[in-house]
């Protein structure tokens, strides 16, 4: 028998979400017990800042540049690896349940396996002679009622009523809703009045448990729980709301509550900040087009805040039920990894949502490693930089199995002693996209406390602007050192060093010189 694996995903989490990270709202005590008696990473970061390219990086172990997932809406090929079917071929039982968005979300005409298997109602799907991604089960949801998902399947078989009690996140031109509600009327702010054991955050841990219930009690198993939340919309269970009084919260630290002192550290920012705050560039997916950062008032980020602290308490709420069942079944020999795929703005810089924007609001993750008992690995903190990329060999370490041929990193390590042997040095990040005709494209590499972006040619850059921060002294990254004449030698090494350690583009997925020409307008 092998370890087992409980691997845990939320959806666009932010670092100081967890009080074993220094959160001081949101109660989480489950994974604060995982991470005392585990190792807690203190600076992990995705090699995307959005799902798709993010949550294909976790499945493949492998950077952007190769396996091609740029942006939301291109589709993980499915001939590309996972470590799902690796542990598969093993012996492993595998499931994915949650949210999954390897492949698209809005698929009418149901091109993609994700949304065929949330439509039928199967869990499994056989393509070119291989369970689909190397899952026995998928059992799909995303947040809502809305969508081709098993969790909406569920909802319309069952309670037909709650499907419109969520946030409706497409208006009806099909353009991302940027109305609002609550008591501030924020942006995708709303008083959901859902029944708490019939939202998704419990749905997903609920379908966890029945699936765990259906295996032997000596099967070996590799189960990804993956919650939709805290990502927009902020529409917890009504029901929920005295957990976190909006009126209580103090502003988030990376908010400055003065508009003259916001404004000057975005305009030390590279140009696509202070343009997408004024509501003449919009570049970010997901975030409403029509939504002006500029206009977000000091209550509707207090509001904001709580909602998602709310959302963070019931997913803690929710891995404790099934750690719970875990422990009645006897599995002792767990090893259970918790992270996210990318952080929210959240207030940060008087934004919201996500984007081109490579800062710790999106960069830094919660990462915590549980190692069985058995392993004998000791609980620890480690500042190492390390990236998402390193998960599919984790994995693969923790089931005994050898590093795969097709990853691009080494394991997690256990301590910042082991790091450098495995080669944890530097971690890089990617951005590209094309939206309304606009182009970003950013590079990332975070080493030694430093943190440096080129911002690469695009709609609005011409390849000289960029960002430099110096987390030892600078930890919210307000002071952009790109251009000062002192740290020019510091930018210059980070940057040859993230040049030569990126992967090539496996198969370049756009043409960014043609594209930028047709572009090419006034924005």
């Amino acid at each position: 028998m092998g370890r087992k694996i409980l691997f845990i995903t939320t959806d666009q989490q932010r670092y100081d979400a967890l009080g074993c990270n220094g959160g001081r709202v949101a109660r989480t005590p489950v994974l604060d017990a995982l991470a005392a008696s585990g190792i807690n990473y203190r600076r992990a970061l995705p090699q995307s800042v959005v799902c798709m390219p993010s949550r294909s990086t976790m499945i493949t172990g492998q950077h952007v540049a190769t396996h091609g997932v740029w942006m939301n809406g291109v589709p993980l090929p499915e001939e590309a690896p996972s470590v799902a079917a690796t542990l598969r071929d093993a012996g492993y039982a595998t499931a994915l349940i949650g949210k999954a968005h390897f492949e698209p979300f809005l698929d009418p005409f149901l091109r993609f396996t994700e949304n065929q298997l949330g439509t039928t109602g199967d869990f499994s799907k056989i393509v070119d002679g291989h369970v689909h991604r190397g899952f026995d089960h998928m059992e799909s949801a995303s947040h809502g009622g809305m969508g081709n998902f098993h969790y909406a399947r569920w909802l319309m078989q069952n309670h037909p009523e709650a499907i419109g009690m969520y946030y409706r996140v497409l208006d009806m031109s099909l353009q991302v809703n940027a109305a609002g509600g609550g008591d501030t009327g924020g942006p995708q702010v709303h008083d959901n009045a859902i029944p708490r054991e019939w939202y998704h955050t419990d749905w997903v841990a609920e379908r966890t448990m029945a699936w765990l219930d259906s295996l032997p009690a000596d099967a070996d198993w590799f189960c990804w729980m993956s919650f939709p939340d805290p990502h927009h919309p902020w529409d917890p269970p009504a029901s929920e709301k005295h957990r976190v009084n909006w009126r209580d919260l103090d502003l988030p630290e990376g908010y400055p509550a003065d508009r003259a002192r916001r404004e000057a550290l975005l305009d030390d920012k590279p140009r696509h900040w202070r343009m997408w705050y004024e509501g003449e560039f919009v570049s970010n997916f997901e975030a409403p087009a029509s939504w002006v950062p500029k206009t977000l008032p000091d209550d509707q980020v207090r509001e904001i805040n709580a909602l998602t602290h709310i959302e963070n308490e019931l997913i803690d709420e929710a891995i404790g039920r099934v750690l719970g069942r875990i422990s009645e079944r006897g599995w002792d020999d767990l090893d259970v990894v918790y992270t996210t795929d990318h952080g929210e703005l959240q207030g940060d810089f008087g934004l919201l949502f996500k984007g081109p924007y490579h800062t710790d609001s999106l960069m830094r993750l919660p990462l915590i490693w549980r190692p069985a008992p058995s392993s004998g690995v000791k609980a620890a903190d480690v500042s190492t930089p390390v990236g998402l990329v390193s998960l599919a060999s984790t994995f693969c370490h923790i089931a005994g199995l050898p590093e795969p041929e097709y990853v691009e990193s080494s394991r997690l390590p256990t301590s910042d002693t082991e790091a450098r042997g495995l080669g944890h040095e530097r971690v890089l990040t990617e951005w590209d996209s094309v939206l309304f005709g606009k182009i970003v494209r950013l590079r990332t590499i975070t080493r030694d406390n430093w943190v440096a972006t080129a911002c690469l040619p695009g709609t609005v850059h011409d390849g000289t602007e960029g960002e430099l921060y110096d987390l030892s002294t600078d930890p919210l990254q307000h002071k952009n050192l790109w251009s000062d004449p002192s740290h020019r030698a510091t930018r210059d090494d980070l940057l040859a060093d993230m040049w030569d350690s990126l992967p090539p583009a496996s198969k370049p997925s756009v043409d960014w010189q043609a594209t930028r020409r047709q572009c090419d307008a006034p924005v």
